[in-house]
Formats: C-alpha cells, structure tokens, sequence
C-alpha cells in the first residue's frame, strides 16, 4: 500500500517522514529534494533553472519509487505532485496522463496544510510561504481530478502527528 504525504512546502511533511522511518515503516523521500541535493549549482535540472525539466526528472523518479515500493510505503510527495505541478502551467503531457492512471496510490492523500510558524525556506526551497500556499490550494483541488480523496494533516507536534497519522491509517486501511 503506497500512502502519499503531500500538501504545502515546509509544513512538516519530511520530519513526519523521518518519525515513521526510525519506527520501522518504509519511507521514500521526496523527489525533488533528492534531485536539488544531487545537483550541480548550475545544473539545468534545478527548478529555478528549467522547471519543465525539474518535473520531468522528479516524475521518473517517483515512477522509478513507486516500482520499487512494497507492502506499506510512505512517500514524501509523489508522481502525484509532478502531475500537479505540470498541470498549473499547461495541459498534461500524455507520458504523465499515462503514468498517473498506471501508477496508482493509495485513493487518500494526506496534505499537510499552510503552517506560517514551520515554514522556512532553505538551499533547495527558494519560494516563499505565498506560493507554497499556493502549491497546497492546486494539490487540494487537482487530485479529486485524479481519483484521490485529500486529508489534511492536523498542525500537530511531531510526536503527535506520527499518532495521527498511523491511526488514520489503521482505521482507513
């Protein structure tokens, strides 16, 4: 079972990965952070450089991720967010149509919500809290598109959003 955690930049989604990780769960982590982190400063992969780029390569990963997941997985973002991200500026390219209806997720996507007082950007996120915000509200209205139903996250501490979150799972699951 492939679970998606998904939703507004900085709002806690990569620590809340790193807490099911140290419990044992298999935890894949976000693309995009990956492809920053492995890139070259000038690197035309980098978003700031070529976003078209950017999607396509954390699409082939999530692709390459999802391929590899078994029994429960959770993912930091997805396929899911690439397509989302592809969709704000255009029409979808067919390869990424095809790769959402082949590459399903678990139906319920957990989105963790605009969170001011987490927030912060960093080396790999240069944007700021408007349009992660932004990236939160397409996300939440995009996925119904696809077949998905969104959760949010409550703003919880980590501890507590770990409970949350495994609850959640266990009664929907």
């Amino acid at each position: 079972m492939n679970i998606v955690l998904s939703g507004c930049s900085g709002a806690g989604k990569s620590s809340l990965l790193a807490a099911l990780a140290q419990r044992g769960f298999a935890c894949v982590p976000e693309p995009g952070r990956r492809i920053v982190a492995a890139a070259a400063p000038d690197d035309p992969v980098l978003p700031w450089h070529d976003i078209a780029l950017f999607n396509a390569a954390c699409m082939q990963m999530a692709i390459a991720d999802h391929r590899m997941a078994t029994g429960l997985t959770f993912f930091d973002r997805s396929l899911l967010d690439a397509a989302c991200t592809f969709a704000r500026r255009g029409p979808l390219p067919a390869d990424m149509a095809l790769a959402l209806q082949t590459f399903r997720y678990h139906p319920t996507v957990y989105l963790t919500p605009p969170w001011r007082g987490l927030y912060q950007q960093d080396v790999a996120r240069r944007h700021g809290f408007a349009e992660a915000v932004a990236e939160y509200d397409a996300l939440r209205d995009w996925l119904p598109i696809w077949g998905y139903q969104t959760r949010d996250m409550p703003r919880l501490c980590v501890a507590e959003r770990l409970a949350w979150v495994l609850a959640e799972v266990a009664a929907r699951h």
